[in-house]
């Protein structure tokens, strides 16, 4: 594996800037996959992060392959990413991610037959119909399960609290999947933002809300939490910038 630091070139022009950069995630997002493409058939292998570091441009990657820039648009930095880290450790870490809950619902006879009809087109197998899989951001399901907008203003959570509530909650729940171990006194749950993203003129927007966790966390399987925190990210909405997690040492 590899990480990488990838910034715009100082001497890149403004217009060059302004035809690379529309300011949203799907434009990064395909700055990004050109650096990593190198064939139509060619799927994702790596995970990012975008900052502006002293207002230019700034990626964070972790991937397969080591990037190539075509353009020249961009400085490189790749460097082999073999962490050595050790079952007790505690990091420092940054993470970007898009926290949901799944729940499942009965699908509708109009729904049924939509499903039966792609997995045909697909060439699967019949089988029973399985249930529709729901996607929730946890903080809106949070927001619903007490009932928050019917609340009056004084008797309403604290919003940040909630956020730190909902957020740390999921964090939580990828601990042994991962391999780390959290408290919530050391883990800040801050930056709810919602995104979306256009693929192109008259499409329908993709939505995601994204959480910033910062803060310390303890190893408890090595090998567990390299290749599933480090190597694979943690949760959905990689294709636009999250579940890549920055450590240190402390």
């Amino acid at each position: 594996m590899y990480f990488s630091l990838i910034r715009l070139r100082r001497d890149v022009s403004p217009k060059e800037i302004a035809g690379l950069v529309r300011g949203d995630g799907y434009s990064f997002h395909k700055l990004v996959w050109n650096l990593f493409s190198d064939g139509p058939d060619r799927k994702r292998d790596f995970l990012y992060r975008y900052e502006t570091v002293n207002g230019w441009p700034t990626f964070y990657t972790v991937s397969a392959r080591e990037p190539e820039d075509s353009k020249g648009f961009w400085e490189i930095h790749p460097k082999v990413y073999k962490p050595n880290i050790s079952q007790g450790e505690r990091l420092a870490f940054k993470l970007r991610a898009n926290p949901v809950q799944y729940d499942k619902k009965e699908r509708t006879e109009a729904e049924i037959e939509v499903w039966l009809a792609s997995r045909k087109v697909l060439g699967l197998k019949e089988k029973p119909h399985t249930k529709k899989r729901i996607r929730h951001d946890v903080v809106m399901e949070t927001k619903t399960r007490l009932n928050f907008k019917a609340t009056s203003h004084n008797k309403r959570p604290n919003v940040a609290e909630l956020i730190q509530e909902a957020g740390f909650a999921w964090f939580k729940g990828c601990e042994k999947e991962k391999g780390f171990f959290v408290n919530e006194t050391d883990v800040r749950v801050d930056g709810y933002n919602q995104q979306k993203f256009f693929k192109g003129k008259g499409t329908k927007p993709i939505t995601i809300n994204t959480i910033d966790f910062n803060g310390i966390l303890t190893v408890t399987d090595p090998n567990t939490f390299i290749e599933e925190s480090l190597y694979k990210g943690i949760g959905p909405a990689k294709a636009f910038g999250c579940g890549l997690m920055l450590v240190k040492r402390i």
